[in-house]
């Protein structure tokens, strides 16, 4: 088979439908492609069937995404404060989780590892009740706006000591890459809910301050898309200034506020997420990141029609 080379495709897609990784791995490779990112919900047990594929070069690890390989305490999981806890040893736990991860991404081959950095805490998940309200009165409703700048209030106040905690966290996972020679980067992901870290500014403050370090920004466009659609930042503008710093991106296309569709396929859209093309081409990690029931065929479609828009810009 003739893989798609260049790109890789996430156990997203089928983790909850396998309990083997071999079997998982396959369906993944039936798709055409020889690359796969083991995403936070694959298990260590899973990893014995998948370990000898990689070791014969059945299948190639572009990246894993932290915390890997599946850990079952929620205090860490995808959508907490990880490295800006306030509690010190939970932080200092998050750390050591990161730094796990990156030694599985080592053994494994991997060249990133995908990090959801943290969030500013709020009481209860005002990004829900935001999102209900643009959805059923819109983002210039009286209700929506109120909701809002309340929630911007908080955010632009605490953001910057949680940043700052995030920045500390990775700095030291970044010393034990450079410590120990690692051919592994962090990549910092783009996140899908209002108040968590980082915006794309964040991100460039972070990558900065850590210039010279193996910190990279992982560039969602999902959640980009979804960020920009709810007002946080100038998505496609804002990511253009970062090209030379991205490390990866999650490949997908948001629909209303419901992300990790087919680019194009689902939306029936063929012009927005053009938007993206260039940034895409250009780094080095190449994720497709969907949802579970994207088909084959959706995914084969969307996969065809992109490559061949990216392959028409180059030509003109």
């Amino acid at each position: 088979m003739e893989y798609k080379k260049g790109y890789s495709f996430s156990t997203s897609w089928n983790t909850k439908r396998h309990t083997n990784g071999r079997e998982m791995i396959n369906e993944i490779k039936e798709l055409g492609f020889g690359q796969v990112e083991l995403n936070y919900n694959v298990p260590e047990e899973m990893l014995k069937s998948i370990t000898p594929m990689i070791d014969k070069g059945e299948i190639k690890v572009s990246s894993v995404h932290n915390v890997f390989p599946f850990y079952e305490d929620k205090d860490y999981g995808t959508d907490t404060p990880m490295l800006g806890f306030d509690d010190v040893e939970k932080r200092k736990k998050a750390v050591d989780l990161l730094i796990n991860s990156i030694e599985y991404a080592d053994r494994l081959g991997a060249k990133g590892v995908v990090v959801h950095p943290g969030e500013v805490p709020f009481s209860y998940n005002i990004d829900t009740e935001l999102k209900n309200i643009w959805r059923e009165k819109g983002k210039d409703s009286k209700e929506y706006q109120s909701l809002w700048n309340e929630m911007l209030h908080r955010r632009n106040e605490l953001a910057p000591i949680y940043t700052k905690r995030i920045q500390d966290s990775l700095e030291e996972a970044a010393d034990f890459i450079v410590k120990k020679n690692i051919n592994v980067k962090i990549g910092i992901e783009t996140r899908a809910r209002c108040y968590q870290i980082p915006t794309l500014k964040e991100a460039d403050q972070i990558i900065d301050n850590l210039k010279g370090s193996p910190v990279y920004l992982w560039y969602d466009v999902g959640h980009g898309m979804i960020m920009e659609s709810m007002g946080l930042y100038d998505n496609v503008n804002e990511v253009q200034q970062m090209k030379d710093k991205i490390l990866g991106v999650h490949i997908h296309e948001t629909i209303d506020l419901v992300d990790h569709y087919c680019p194009y396929i689902h939306s029936g859209d063929n012009v927005t997420f053009d938007s993206f093309l260039e940034v895409i081409d250009a780094v080095p990690l190449k994720v497709y990141e969907l949802k579970g029931n994207c088909s084959e065929q959706q995914i084969e479609d969307s996969y065809q029609l992109m490559t061949k828009k990216i392959q028409a810009l180059k030509i003109n």
